[in-house]
């Protein structure tokens, strides 16, 4: 940390003065560089420790070291207006409490305001903190306006005997005081209690300050970091509310997602030999996994949702139906009028009878296709195009189709049931995913979030999209989001364009995506044989899905 060199330089300045101005009360210069290698030391512990617990003990520990005290206790101004026992230090009692190696804190904190709302002054701590000064005690046993009894009885009970006391708050660089450090008997280099000098108390007043500074950063750190997950969740859940067909699925692809990073971590096989994820590592997968389909929230509704061939803003199987009764309606009419006009009346009911049992099974079976499906036969497309070739009476006597061409071209939609330039809206997910991760400022241990979020509809044989990348040009952790996503899409029973899957078809058709190059081979052997598909399938598949899987069976295990 750069502020130690300063301490360091300013210590080096404080001695050099006192000792040409009283050679013979101050230290060695062997002390004096002994001091500053140990504040050095404590400047590059600083910059490599990340827990306020270690950094607060860190700081305790070698302000105690510096100083020679005997003692020292480290404070936390609470919320509720109180300051908490953070860490405790006696090294002749052999006494520790908090932190490494430290039983835990079992002292009773200490108010800053009595129970009629006035200042605690009586307590140098509480004193310290709302006067926000550093109170340097050269004698306990001989000092006014502070009450000093508990220590006094402390003493009697263990036979210690509390001298001097240097209390410091600590200030972060706002000004605000977050905390005290406390240090009991100084001691000189013969063992001796003695106050606490100015030199000290400036080196302890520097160093409460890197304490709360290095706290103050740590937390704003944690804080960013909490609030930049909740708002990427945020969106997620956003997206899934969205949609009442994929709720859920951005929340259950990042653990599939992760759990299949830490199977492809342990099968270390193939391809997969020698991989490895830090923590970092995982915390930039986890965070790509969850913003892999953020794109989504600029996809139309319409097309989204869409639960059945005919579907926009409404089902338009209900319009045909209309028709259809119209339809029915004037062969009805046309019946009665030819009778009217002298047709035998069986000839000409049977006649309506049999339109009558067309229309209906017609309409029946535009029903059931409308549905969409895996796959639509060619002898079914040619019935739909058949039907459109009917006619019903407009109001103003033109005839119209049964079925318009965009109903045809809809209801003849070979799978599930969007259009070509429909699945096209869809895709444009992934670009507008893309796009958007890509504009975005990243630390530069979440850089490839964009990589690994916009990866997971690519194909290991360069058939997918958006960018048609290969397996060797696609990073690990891209390919493990190509499988969660596939996964749980399989296995989802909230589709509205299909039914849902009993885990053992879903396994299938993984492993006929790995044959035909859509998958890595060499992770979907660490999905099979980790067994996190029963896992997963335990936790999310109601127990109709759960059929037994016999994994000889699978294609391409």
């Amino acid at each position: 940390m750069p502020g130690q060199a300063v301490m360091a330089r300013r210590l080096q300045a404080w001695y050099t003065t006192d000792m040409s101005a009283n050679p013979a009360t101050t230290e060695s210069q062997a002390d004096l560089q002994r001091r500053i290698e140990r504040l050095n030391a404590i400047g590059a512990a600083l910059s490599a420790e990340s827990t306020p617990q270690a950094l607060l003990e860190l700081i305790l520990l070698g302000a105690k070291d510096l100083t020679r005290a005997d003692g020292g206790t480290v404070y936390r101004v609470e919320p509720d207006g109180s300051l908490a026992f953070v860490l405790v230090r006696n090294d002749s009692l052999g006494f520790a409490m908090g932190g490494s190696g430290g039983s835990p804190v079992t002292l009773p904190p200490i108010p800053l305001h009595l129970p009629d709302g006035a200042v605690n002054d009586a307590s140098v701590v509480a004193h310290c903190v709302l006067a926000g000064t550093t109170v340097n005690i050269a004698d306990a046993y001989h000092v006014q306006g502070f009450d000093f009894n508990g220590t006094r009885a402390f003493d009697f009970k263990t036979g210690y005997r509390s001298v001097s006391f240097l209390t410091v708050p600590m200030r972060d660089h706002e000004g605000v005081i977050t905390g005290v450090i406390q240090l009991i008997n100084a001691r000189d280099v013969g063992g001796l209690v003695v106050p606490f000098g100015p030199e000290d108390q400036r080196l302890v007043e520097s160093l409460a300050s890197q304490a709360a500074t290095a706290v103050s950063k740590h937390h704003l750190i944690e804080g960013q970091k909490a609030l930049f997950e909740a708002f990427i969740k945020l969106i997620a859940t956003a997206i899934d509310e969205k949609s009442p067909y994929t709720g859920g699925h951005c929340r259950r692809v990042p653990e599939l997602t992760m759990r299949l990073a830490d199977a492809a971590v342990a099968w270390q096989r193939g391809a997969l030999a020698g991989f490895a994820m830090t923590p970092a590592d995982r915390y930039e997968l986890h965070i790509a996994s969850w913003l892999h389909d953020c794109g989504k929230i600029t996809t139309p509704e319409w097309v989204m949702d869409k639960a059945t061939k005919l579907s926009r803003i409404y089902d338009r199987i209900d319009l045909i139906a209309t028709r259809f009764a119209l339809a029915k309606a004037q062969a009805r009419a046309a019946c009665l009028e030819s009778i009217l006009a002298g047709t035998d009346r069986t000839t000409a009911t049977a006649a309506f009878t049999e339109v009558d049992a067309r229309l209906d099974d017609d309409l029946v079976f535009l029903r059931r296709i409308n549905t969409g499906g895996e796959a639509m036969r060619a002898e079914d497309q040619t019935r739909v195009r058949a039907i459109a070739t009917r006619t019903v009476l407009a109001e103003d006597g033109s005839t119209r189709p049964l079925l318009t061409e965009d109903e045809v071209r809809n209801l003849c939609i070979a799978r599930g049931t969007l259009l070509p330039e429909e699945r096209d809206i869809i895709n444009q997910h992934i670009t507008a995913t893309i796009r958007m991760l890509e504009s975005l400022p990243y630390p530069r241990h979440l850089r490839r979030v964009p990589e690994f979020a916009g990866g997971h509809h690519e194909r290991m044989d360069g058939k997918g999209y958006p960018r048609g990348l290969t397996r060797d040009r696609m990073s690990i952790q891209a390919r493990i989001m190509g499988i969660a996503d596939v996964f749980e899409a399989l296995t989802a029973g909230d589709r509205p364009y299909k039914q849902a899957m009993k885990l053992s078809q879903a396994l299938t058709i993984l492993g006929r995506m790995k044959i035909e190059g859509h998958i890595d081979p060499d992770l979907f052997e660490a999905f099979i044989h980790s067994g996190l598909w029963r896992e997963y399938a335990e936790k999310y598949l109601p127990e109709s899905q759960r059929d037994e899987v016999d994994l000889h069976s699978i294609p391409g295990v």
